[in-house]
Formats: C-alpha cells, sequence, structure tokens
C-alpha cells in the first residue's frame, strides 16, 4: 500500500464514521489537541469523543494539501460539519439542526516507529 493509499483510507474510514477502521491508525496512548480547545489522551478517549460528535453532527473531511513520509503527517483539511440537531456549544460554533460550519484547518499528525499517529495537533486556519 502506498502512502498515499494509507491516507486516503483513513479519512475514508473517518468520513463513514467507520470508528474501528479510523481509530485503528491510533496508537493506544496518542494524544490529541484540538487547537488549545480540547485535549484528549489515548485511542479510547478519541472514540468516545467521536462517538459523541458524530451523534450531533455530520463531519466530512477532504483533504487539500499534504506533506507525508515516515515519521509524519502534515495536511491541509476543509471540514464541513452538518448539523443533526441543535448545538449551541458545538466546540467549531453553535449550530441548528440541518446548518452546516465550513472550516479550514491545518492537522500535523506524528507517527510512532509502529506506524501509528501519536501526536495529533491542529489549529484552524479559515472559518
Amino acid at each position: 500500500m502506498t502512502k498515499e493509499d494509507w491516507l486516503e483510507n483513513y479519512i475514508g474510514a473517518f468520513n463513514r464514521s467507520d470508528f474501528d477502521a479510523f481509530t485503528s491508525y491510533y496508537d493506544e496512548d496518542v494524544e490529541f489537541d484540538l487547537g488549545g480547545k480540547h485535549f484528549i489522551k489515548g485511542r479510547q478517549g478519541i472514540r468516545d469523543f467521536y462517538t459523541g460528535v458524530f451523534a450531533k453532527v455530520e463531519e466530512t473531511l477532504e483533504v487539500t494539501q499534504v506533506v507525508l513520509d515516515d515519521k509524519g503527517l502534515a495536511c491541509i483539511i476543509e471540514t464541513e460539519f452538518k448539523a443533526l440537531e441543535d448545538w449551541p456549544d458545538f466546540i467549531a460554533g453553535p449550530m441548528k439542526k440541518g446548518e452546516s460550519i465550513f472550516i479550514e484547518s491545518f492537522i500535523f499528525y506524528t507517527i510512532g516507529e509502529n506506524g501509528k499517529f501519536t501526536k495529533i495537533r491542529t489549529t484552524r486556519s479559515k472559518g
């Protein structure tokens, strides 16, 4: 599998809400920093976080630019959040059912020796 296929499979699994597939890319002790607004520790912590998010919004990622090697991944991702219900205190901004928020983010992943993400850092660039 090429690096590009590997990334495409990860993003595809996330967009399908395939928790088993996309969380398999995470190290057991992964650290996830959501732009300093929220910090999550561990694969299960990320799974629990997105279980709650995906119950209220449909989140779709599109990678627009990427740099990927064996030690890390840096990318620009455009994200659409579509509200499945009202969520006035959503981390990306208040939403009403049926509304969408569009943001662009820089996301930096550290890849450990086991080939899994050990650290994820995000920051919003637009939106």
